[in-house]
């Protein structure tokens, strides 16, 4: 696997329209870091870590909203990866931008931790611009 952060993306945007209630894979402190990010933001419902023998497994169990008796509706509509592995962006505290005015985060790897874009602005802090949810 190239990027981790791209394939946990990618896996709860897969889970959450297939209308699967968690998704499961193997953890990392980054993983665990940004997963709780998404639950303190409202975007999942819970962030687990499980010991699997040798092997981390962070569970998430994703978060919907009843529309109708039959259709449910994920909480996240959309999850962009920025910065790739072959093309890093990083951004000032300027450059930080909210995201669908503000019903979205965005996630920046700063030198104090990963935090929200906004978190990064209110401390001055610019980064590496890891992804954006709304």
């Amino acid at each position: 696997m190239l990027d981790p952060i791209a394939d946990m993306l990618t896996r709860i945007r897969n889970a959450q329209a297939a209308g699967h209630a968690k998704v499961a894979m193997r953890a990392s402190k980054l993983k665990h870091t940004i997963a709780s990010i998404l639950e303190r933001e409202g975007f999942v419902a819970r962030v687990e870590k499980q010991a699997d023998g040798i092997n981390e497994i962070l569970c998430i169990w994703l978060k919907y909203t009843q529309v109708s008796p039959t259709k449910k509706m994920p909480a996240i509509q959309e999850v962009t990866r920025v910065s790739k592995q072959g093309c890093r962006i990083y951004v000032k505290q300027s450059e930080i931008q909210k995201v669908k005015n503000g019903y979205g985060i965005a996630i920046v790897s700063t030198s104090q931790g990963v935090m929200t874009g906004a978190e990064a602005y209110r401390r001055g802090l610019g980064g590496e611009y890891i992804c954006r949810v709304w």
